[in-house]
């Protein structure tokens, strides 16, 4: 038989990756990572009134709603088979002061907006977040003091915040504000209070990111914000401080962790996984989201693929899923597949 080795086959040692890409059927069968519609959580976003629709203009396709229209959207989440939302409101201007006393309503917009929810679509997950920055008067996280953001105070009121969130129907507190000891606050007060079914996603490693831009248009902080939040959010610059952050958050009793912002922080999310082992999400934030909803509203790259080849990447990179405003969008995409 004639030899046909070719030189290829000698510099290879005869190893060919090619082989497992030659044909649809075997991409799919040695494929490490899928992305599927039980991978997304869908942020949406609470204003007061009924009836509201309202156009985000710096997140294209993204809308405030109102309670009620809220309650349909959970309804379509629901049937397309998404796990859960996570719910941010944009309260009134004058509902807002300087320690952001409305997030201890008890009838609050986030509150009614879970127990409405939960009413009408008891099968879908609700997400909650208690950070003071929908509430408070200047933007920031926590309660402003002096030109500082207080810690100790500021743990006290989103502990306090939490119980009445769970008291609503939350599954999940989110705690996004970055203070020092929240975590366990957190569940020791929900303990406290008979919640012990409720879990903590905590925020592990939020960074100062410049990719919040967006959602600060969405609640309406971004006139309000005084200074910047570099004192409280984690250095860009900085891997092992966010890692060392998240430890904490595990010590404390955090059931979940996220990585936020998601894409320009893939390695913390592969080194929390790997460290912890923990559920890891990675939240994609408005700015990931509006960069490619821009560039193919430009026609400068195809937005259904730059949108799935970044889920993709969480996944790979070691997620359990995302928080993503592309939830909808994916999953009537998944469900043709």
């Amino acid at each position: 038989m004639q030899d046909r080795t070719h030189l290829v086959d000698d510099i290879t040692g005869h190893r060919r990756m090619r082989r497992n890409r030659k044909a649809d059927w075997t991409r799919r069968l040695v494929q490490e990572n899928r992305l599927t519609v039980d991978d997304l959580i869908w942020p949406i976003f609470i204003v007061p009134g009924s009836g509201i629709v309202d156009p985000i203009a710096a997140m294209p396709g993204v809308n405030r709603m109102s309670i009620d229209k809220a309650v349909e959207a959970a309804r379509e989440a629901a049937g397309l088979g998404i796990p859960a939302l996570a719910t941010f409101p944009n309260i009134e201007m004058e509902l807002r002061d300087e320690i952001g006393s409305n997030s201890l309503e008890a009838s609050n917009l986030i509150n009614r907006a879970t127990a409405a929810i939960k009413k009408a679509v008891p099968n879908i997950g609700i997400i909650t977040d208690v950070a003071l920055d929908p509430f408070t008067s200047h933007g920031h996280d926590g309660i402003l003091r002096g030109g500082e953001i207080v810690n100790d105070e500021t743990v006290d009121q989103v502990a306090r915040a939490a119980v009445m969130q769970a008291d609503a129907g939350a599954d999940i507190i989110a705690p996004s504000e970055m203070m020092d000891g929240r975590i366990g606050a957190i569940r020791m007060a929900l303990d406290a209070a008979g919640h012990q079914g409720v879990g903590i996603m905590s925020y592990a490693t939020k960074f100062a990111s410049a990719f919040y831009g967006p959602y600060r248009e969405a609640i309406s902080t971004g006139g309000l914000l005084k200074g910047d939040k570099k004192t409280y959010y984690i250095d860009p610059a900085n891997g092992t401080e966010a890692i060392r952050d998240a430890a904490l958050d595990v010590g404390e009793g955090a059931d979940m962790l996220m990585v936020k912002p998601g894409l320009p922080y893939l390695d913390i999310c592969w080194r929390m996984k790997e460290a912890f082992g923990l559920p890891t999400f990675a939240y994609q934030v408005s700015g990931e989201y509006t960069q490619i909803k821009a560039a193919a509203m430009n026609g400068w790259i195809d937005g259904e693929r730059a949108m799935l080849e970044t889920l993709l990447s969480f996944k790979r990179a070691g997620c359990d899923g995302v928080l993503t405003y592309f939830a909808v969008e994916v999953a009537k995409i998944l469900a043709k597949r």
